[in-house]
C-alpha cells in the first residue's frame, strides 16, 4: 500500500471510509477513526467530501482526488438534480451515510452517557471515591459508579482498572466487569475487560468471583492468584501471578503471562492511536509471556511478534499490520 505521507488528505479519508465499511463491528478501528476525525476540521471536511462521492458510486464516475484540489471545493454540497431516479438515489445514499455515521458514533455516545469517569487512548486517571476507595483507571477505559447507604458498586464499562478498596463491613464493594461480579470488603486488585473475557488479578486481601448463570465461574482468590472468565462459555481459568506484576500498566509497562498475541494486541490498542490488525491467524494465536513498553507502542508491537517471525508494518500513521510476510 502506498505510504500515507505521499497521499492527499482526501485519499487518506477514502482509505478510512473503506476500512470502516469493511469492518463495521471493529470497536478499535472505530475509536481510531474518531481520533483521526478529532485531529482537525480539515479531516472532517475531507471525510464528508469522500462520503458524498461514495454515495453516488454507480451514478457518476469515481472521483479522482488531486492533492492540489482545495478541501473546501471537495466538501461543497452537491447541487440538486432533477432526474427522479437520481434524486431517489441521492436521498437513499444520504440516509445510508447518516446511518453509517450514527453507527460509528453510537458506541462512544453510549459510553459517554453511561460513564462517570473515562479516559482516552494512551492516558490514565486517578480517582478517589467518596468512601476513600482509590481507582487507577487505565487507558481508553470507562467506569460507572453507584454509591449508596447500602451498597458500593462500580461497573467497568471498558478497559482496565486497579482498585484499592477502603474496608466497610456494612457495604461490600462490587465490581461488575462484563457481567462478572467481583465482591470484596477491602483489598487491592486489577480488573481487565476485553471483548472476549474478564481477568481479575489479586494483589492483597481476598475477592469472590461470580458470573451469574454459570455455576463453574465462581471462585475465591488469594493474593498472587488470577482468574480469567470466558464471557461466552463461562469457563474460568485460574493462574498465578507475582503481586509486583499486577497492574504494571500504572508504571508504563504491560506484563502478560501465557497470553495470545491477539489478546496482547487488544491491550496495546488502548495505548496506540493507530488501528492494529493481525490478519495472520496463526500468528495471532501464538502465546507469549513478556514485559512491554507502553510508552512506545510500536516498539512493543515489534517485541511482541519478532520472536515469532513476525513483522510490524507501518501502513500509515493510522494503521499497523502484524504479519509473518
Amino acid at each position: 500500500m502506498t505510504d500515507e505521507r505521499a497521499l492527499s488528505l482526501h485519499e487518506v479519508a477514502a482509505d478510512w471510509l473503506m476500512r470502516v465499511r469493511s469492518a463495521p463491528a471493529d470497536a478499535a478501528l472505530a475509536r481510531a477513526f474518531e481520533d483521526w476525525l478529532d485531529e482537525s476540521e480539515d479531516n472532517r471536511r475531507a471525510f464528508a467530501g469522500v462520503a458524498r462521492s461514495w454515495e453516488l458510486i454507480g451514478e457518476v464516475p469515481p472521483v479522482h482526488f488531486d492533492p492540489q484540489n482545495d478541501v473546501e471545493s471537495v466538501a461543497r454540497p452537491i447541487p440538486a438534480v432533477a432526474h427522479p431516479r437520481r434524486g431517489r438515489l441521492l436521498a437513499a445514499t444520504v440516509a445510508l451515510a447518516a446511518c453509517l455515521v450514527a453507527f460509528l458514533a453510537y458506541p462512544a455516545l453510549l459510553l459517554l452517557i453511561e460513564a462517570d469517569y473515562r479516559t482516552s487512548t494512551g492516558t490514565s486517571r486517578a480517582i478517589t471515591l467518596d468512601d476513600g476507595t482509590r481507582i487507577a483507571l487505565g487507558a481508553d477505559s470507562a467506569i460507572a459508579v453507584d454509591m449508596a447507604a447500602d451498597r458500593r458498586m462500580v461497573q467497568l464499562l471498558q478497559g482496565e482498572a486497579f482498585f484499592d478498596v477502603r474496608p466497610d463491613p456494612a457495604r461490600p464493594f462490587v465490581v461488575d466487569a462484563g457481567g462478572v461480579d467481583v465482591r470484596v470488603l477491602g483489598t487491592s486488585f486489577n480488573v481487565r475487560l476485553s471483548s472476549a473475557d474478564t481477568t481479575v488479578e489479586l494483589a492483597e486481601g481476598s475477592v469472590d468471583l461470580d458470573y451469574p448463570g454459570h455455576a463453574e465461574a465462581q471462585a475465591r482468590l488469594a493474593p498472587g492468584q488470577s482468574a480469567l472468565v470466558d464471557l461466552e462459555t463461562g469457563r474460568l481459568t485460574r493462574g498465578e501471578i507475582a503481586p509486583q506484576d499486577i497492574g504494571t500498566w500504572r508504571e508504563g509497562r504491560l506484563f502478560v503471562q501465557d497470553a495470545t498475541i491477539a489478546d496482547v494486541v487488544e491491550q496495546l490498542q488502548r495505548y496506540h492511536r493507530a488501528w492494529i490488525a493481525v490478519p495472520d491467524g496463526a500468528l495471532a494465536a501464538r502465546r507469549v509471556t513478556g514485559l512491554y513498553d507502553l510508552a512506545d507502542p510500536d516498539r512493543a508491537l515489534r517485541a511482541l511478534v519478532e520472536p515469532h517471525g513476525g513483522r510490524m508494518r507501518e501502513i500509515s500513521p493510522y494503521m499497523r499490520v502484524l504479519s509473518r510476510f
